[in-house]
């Protein structure tokens, strides 16, 4: 990596990670919620949703904070979003998600909230860095279509929504989960991202896993070494632009 290549990611850095960025971004919603049970629940209803088209997506997730009415842990933990989605339901929620899968998703979060209180006791009690973070996330909710299987894929929504809990300092970030070290954070990467990091020289890979999203992360942390996601931020802004 060049000098030039990481001074041009700091400047991104810099200028995009503002309050500003939130508008538009699936973390605006986590930020219409108070408290950090709502936030956490939000935020992964949100996460999980965040693919496709935003014009497309974002309503859906609007859909969600709508009949929560702004109450998100207690609308899942009570098992009120089962007067909008029933199980079995073949018709499309949004996309590859059809409403009987939401449903899934949501029957998946309300076991995890009921036996381990929040989704943030569940992550405490199960991981010691963000890797393991998401192996968790990804056991508890196999059997959904909205979560990855397992660990092997890049993972970007649940990586995304981790950085959204541990990162702290950050107009966007929430910083709710201080019991991870935001230096062992995992970039969210899809082929965009990849195709924008291999054209910096960062990767050469051009396969979006896991093994790649890490390779990511460890040129990211040369440059922010304290808090290599600054430079999702950074990719944000370099995409922008270029």
């Amino acid at each position: 990596m060049t000098e030039s290549v990481a001074n041009t990611l700091r400047e991104y850095a810099l200028r995009y990670e503002t309050a500003d960025f939130i508008n538009g971004d699936p973390s605006w919603f986590m930020h219409q919620v108070q408290g950090v049970k709502n936030q956490e629940i939000m935020a992964f209803m949100a996460a999980g949703l965040s693919y496709g088209s935003r014009a497309q997506f974002l309503p859906k997730i609007q859909w969600l904070l709508d009949k929560a009415d702004g109450q998100p842990d207690a609308w899942v933990r009570e098992g009120a979003f089962r007067e909008h989605l029933k199980p079995g339901d073949k018709s499309c929620f949004y996309r590859l998600y059809t409403k009987g899968e939401m449903f899934s998703f949501l029957a998946a979060c309300q076991k995890v909230l009921l036996e381990k209180g929040s989704l943030g006791e569940y992550v405490r009690a199960s991981s010691c860095d963000a890797l393991s973070a998401v192996e968790a996330i990804c056991g508890a909710f196999q059997s959904t279509a909205v979560v990855p299987q397992d660990a092997k894929s890049a993972c970007k929504r649940v990586c995304m929504f981790l950085r959204w809990m541990v990162r702290d300092g950050s107009p966007v970030d929430l910083g709710l989960w201080p019991f991870l070290d935001k230096r062992t954070l995992i970039m969210p990467l899809d082929t965009h991202v990849l195709t924008e990091a291999a054209n910096l020289g960062l990767v050469t890979s051009r396969n979006a896993s896991m093994s790649a999203a890490i390779k990511l992360t460890k040129a990211m942390a040369q440059i922010f070494p304290e808090d290599p996601l600054k430079g999702d931020f950074a990719l944000f802004g370099y995409g922008v632009n270029h």
